[in-house]
């Protein structure tokens, strides 16, 4: 409410749907799909904002998450009781019996120590091969249940909240112009760009500055001032660097 951002903007931006988002802020959790999406939902909802994410979802855990793990962690010792059970009762005795089902018993055991070992085997094969993908980017490497994990594209984001009127160029990119010189009045607040890297000009210091989810102080400065934001880079250019909208 402080940022004027209405719950559609919101819903939009961070991809949530808005009756989750509204969930997460009335804390009705059982209204939410369980707690892997809810805290996954905190932490990217929290970061939109400009919060804390890993706080609140720590703060989650130790209110709600606990109390449902020890809920099912005691029937194991009873499964293990009924297993036991029918080995204490033995078979009527029977020399001959008691023989074929040791023969039985020898056979199976040799059959899963043979599986076994071919497993290893190809569990050993698999987790030595790794591929290299594209120059710049992270290797994949298969483990042996099959799983690959690739790292996508870092992106950066910027959002702009006036608290004066302010003057605002930014760029993307591709150098397409996503703020072409507006002119923001006090308390106006821009969606959230996303792209690989922004160029950004300023007129003056009259704004909060959210870069990659975090608020960046901007200083004072007589003839304006400029930033280039990348995924994980903020840098302040000087004059003839800054972009132009004119």
């Amino acid at each position: 409410m402080r940022q004027r951002i209405d719950i559609t903007e919101a819903e939009a931006d961070t991809k949530i749907r808005g009756k989750y988002l509204r969930a997460l802020e009335n804390e009705e959790w059982a209204l939410l799909p369980g707690p892997t999406f809810v805290k996954s939902f905190l932490r990217t909802y929290a970061d939109y904002l400009g919060l804390d994410g890993r706080s609140l979802v720590e703060e989650f855990k130790l209110k709600y998450e606990r109390p449902e793990m020890q809920a099912i962690a005691p029937p194991r010792p009873r499964e293990q009781g009924r297993r036991q059970r029918p080995s204490r009762r033995g078979p009527p005795g029977d020399s001959r019996l008691w023989i074929a089902l040791a023969l039985v018993a020898v056979v199976l055991i040799g059959l899963f120590a043979l599986g076994r070992g071919d497993n290893n085997k190809n569990a050993g094969s698999s987790a030595g091969t790794t591929t290299t993908t594209r120059p710049k980017t992270t290797t994949t490497t298969s483990s042996g249940n099959g799983s690959k994990s690739s790292k996508k594209p870092a992106i950066a984001t910027v959002k702009l909240v006036a608290t004066g009127q302010l003057y605002v160029c930014l760029r993307d990119a591709a150098g397409r112009r996503l703020l072409d010189g507006v002119i923001l009045q006090p308390g106006a607040a821009t969606k959230t760009f996303r792209s690989s890297k922004f160029r950004l000009s300023l007129g003056n210091n009259e704004v909060r500055l959210f870069v990659n989810g975090a608020r960046r102080a901007v200083p004072a400065a007589k003839t304006g001032i400029g930033y280039a934001v990348g995924p994980s880079s903020f840098t302040r250019l000087t004059g003839s660097q800054r972009p132009s909208c004119t």
